[in-house]
């Protein structure tokens, strides 16, 4: 497969697949964002190979520099500095590029600081949406933090540690009362998960923080009232003598919320 793009670690470099490690040893170039920083993880599984920056100053110019040679068949890993390429991360204008000219592609899963966080915080609903890097601008970052009090379901983010303490202070005058969570240094050795209100975060964190950082909002009310209706549906089913587990999967599929919390809910 002459693309591979590959997940590699948000922190510790133990969390790697067989496939990925094959992969990274088998390719013609492996294209990093940080070419120092990939060059450690290639080191800590013994693995040799050429390295390529690939960074979001030179991803137009590599792009086209990469196209001919993925053409002709060479075969190259992508990675970013943690998790997936092209999430948050530069990589999606090769994929692009690679897949309009015919290029085979293929994804190898890992590690998501996304998906981590969010089950860290134990704010889990029935959906989330990912946002990104939250805006720089105070004013751009208020529209957003209002458009958030109005998503019924958990929201995942990325905040720089310098950034932290104004965000959350900003969040908190829309949604003070909304359950959250701040996960610093996801799967490392300082790994840190704070919960609370947003408000009581924005007091705690009034200072700047050391290391990544990944905020969680909790769902919305309407949410949580979808799932109250949703398991009192589950209830009802089992009252008129259909299995709970299956009443759950019923359930499930018509309203969206995980089968398996209506299951554990509606005990």
């Amino acid at each position: 497969m002459p693309l591979a793009v590959c997940a590699t670690p948000i922190g510790n470099l133990e969390d790697v697949t067989l496939r990925l490690l094959r992969e990274l040893a088998e390719a013609d170039v492996v294209l990093a964002e940080d070419t120092r920083h990939t060059r450690r993880l290639l080191e800590r599984h013994g693995i040799r190979a050429r390295l390529l920056s690939y960074h979001d100053h030179n991803e137009a110019k590599r792009t086209a520099e990469l196209l001919p040679r993925l053409e002709a068949g060479e075969r190259m890993a992508l990675v970013s500095d943690a998790g997936l390429p092209g999430i948050s991360d530069p990589g999606a204008r090769l994929v692009s590029a690679a897949l309009e000219a015919g290029v085979p592609v293929t994804v190898l899963p890992g590690p998501s600081s996304v998906e981590t966080a969010l089950v860290a915080s134990g704010l889990v609903g029935a959906r989330y949406q990912f946002v990104g890097y939250l805006p720089r601008g105070q004013r751009a970052l208020s529209q957003l933090a209002e458009e958030l009090a109005r998503w019924p379901g958990a929201v995942v983010a990325f905040e720089s540690p310098q950034r932290l303490p104004r965000t959350l202070s900003v969040l908190a005058r829309a949604l003070p009362d909304r359950q959250a969570a701040v996960c610093r240094e996801l799967t490392k050795r300082f790994e840190e998960v704070a919960r609370g209100s947003v408000a009581e975060l924005a007091e705690r964190f009034a200072e700047p923080v050391k290391g990544e950082v990944t905020v969680v909002l909790g769902p919305g009310a309407g949410e949580a009232a979808d799932d109250e209706d949703a398991v009192r549906a589950v209830e009802e089913l089992v009252e008129a003598g259909l299995a709970r587990r299956r009443a759950a999967d019923v359930v499930s599929r018509l309203t969206g919320v995980p089968r398996n919390r209506l299951y554990r809910s509606s005990l």
